[in-house]
């Protein structure tokens, strides 16, 4: 009885999930390498605002799915119940293996990147940091929730503040607002649709609500609120941070550099608050490291209580996935320590990027299976659905030609999977039981 009777989250501390998980340093980074060959102020900006209607086009079709399907797990849960437990399970493997832990290692490095310290041994510092907030993330969903709220209230804060000081402080003449280029021919070009991938995963974690789905008062009205209202926000905050960058940075400065909220900054106020801004980036980070250490043990706990050969890793009596969050951990620290984490992230996000799309799928087969769900229905369906399922399958393939060696180690990783499921002799009683 008692495991019943759970603490559960909120719409607010969901999307506070989608907000950490999505705003990450990609946003303060990527506008210098696409002004290398993107000049138009309108298409740059058309590029950050394409890249929020994919994920919104994904964050809505998730809605739809996940309060059919309501178990936390995300693409593991779904896949599962929609085409088949191995489908399921490859996907979970993929987020337990490496999904979680490869941008936590890489975030936690950043963090110590722009730290404004000099630290002995930053890969065990960062190693320390994963600890410190897994052990707030071991305690209970109370404190889970009050921590990820206050550190991307702050992440939020701390963007918006940038946002409205850059919208009323005046440009320089020299600044990189151009409007001569033709938009057309640039919005048309290889430059844009290359851009266009490095976009979308400065957009990733629009999905992190449908992970916990379970741990939602009210996963049918609170999941939607989490995901869209998250998604739209994060591209809301992205566009306009775009735009500051290039009504403030000269496009000498602007080119080719990866520290663009510090110089913006500078220009803005001077640099002794272009140095506390960068501080404040480190501490950014952490919203996203906890988001997301919150989020991935939930897949193995799903996974844990549905396979034997991870049964170890089942949620406490309190619900919590204690022995799953230490789990990730010690691969995360692993990734740290070894320094492997970056190829794994080229051939993670393919796979990650194939699982989403399954997803998104599984809205049609869903349909035609109960035509009158009383889920949250997606708007102007399939309009969103086929939006997402092209720009998927055309960045898929884009990376299957230029990344055939990280695909093939992508593979290799699945084939791993695929035999820990059938030497468990995993049995498949959940998926005949959601058939029924």
């Amino acid at each position: 009885m008692s495991k019943t009777k759970i603490a559960k989250i909120g719409a607010f501390t969901g999307l506070s999930i989608v907000v950490a998980n999505m705003i990450g340093t990609g946003a303060f980074t990527s506008l210098g390498f696409q002004t290398e060959e993107l000049h138009n102020t309108f298409s740059i900006l058309s590029l950050w605002i394409l890249g929020g209607v994919l994920a919104l086009s994904g964050a809505f079709s998730y809605a739809e799915v996940g309060t059919v399907i309501r178990k936390s797990g995300g693409e593991y849960a779904f896949l599962s119940h929609i085409y088949h437990p191995f489908v399921g399970y490859l996907s979970g493997w993929i987020s337990l293996t490496v999904g979680f832990a490869a941008p936590v290692a890489l975030s936690a490095i950043a963090f110590m990147e722009y730290l404004p310290l000099e630290v002995a041994y930053p890969r065990i510092t960062g190693i320390l940091l994963i600890a410190g907030i897994t052990l707030v993330h071991s305690y209970n969903l109370k404190s889970s929730s009050t921590f990820q709220n206050i550190s991307t209230s702050f992440k939020i804060l701390l963007i918006l503040a940038l946002i409205i000081t850059g919208m009323v402080a005046a440009g320089g003449t020299d600044n990189a607002i151009d409007l001569r280029p033709s938009y057309l021919s640039e919005v048309t070009s290889a430059a844009f649709a290359v851009s266009l991938i490095y976009v979308s995963y400065s957009y990733s974690g629009w999905n992190a609500a449908a992970y916990i789905s379970e741990e939602f008062r009210n996963p049918r009205r609170s999941l939607p609120i989490a995901l869209i209202g998250g998604t739209l926000l994060v591209t809301t905050l992205y566009t306009l941070l775009q735009y500051v960058f290039l009504k403030h940075i000269p496009p000498a400065e602007l080119t080719g550099s990866i520290n663009l909220g510090y110089i913006a900054v500078d220009r803005m106020l001077g640099q002794g608050f272009a140095g506390f801004f960068g501080s404040a980036i480190s501490l950014l980070l952490i919203s996203g490291i906890s988001a997301m250490v919150w989020v991935g043990p939930r897949v193995t706990a799903s996974i844990a209580g549905e396979h034997a050969l991870w049964r170890y890793f089942r949620n406490n009596a309190k619900g919590m996935p204690v022995k799953a969050l230490w789990l990730q951990f010690a691969i995360s620290a692993l990734l740290l320590v070894t320094g492997t984490f970056e190829q794994i992230m080229i051939y993670c996000g393919i796979l990650l990027t194939i699982s989403t799309l399954l997803v998104v799928t599984g809205v049609f087969i869903l349909r035609r299976r109960n035509p009158a769900g009383t889920g949250y229905k997606s708007p102007l369906f399939p309009l969103f659905q086929v939006i997402f399922i092209a720009i998927s399958l055309w960045m898929i393939a884009f990376a299957l030609v230029h990344n055939p060696y990280e695909t093939l180690i992508g593979l290799i990783n699945l084939a791993v999977g695929g035999a820990t499921y059938f030497a468990g002799k995993l049995p498949i009683t959940g998926y005949l039981a959601d058939k029924k």
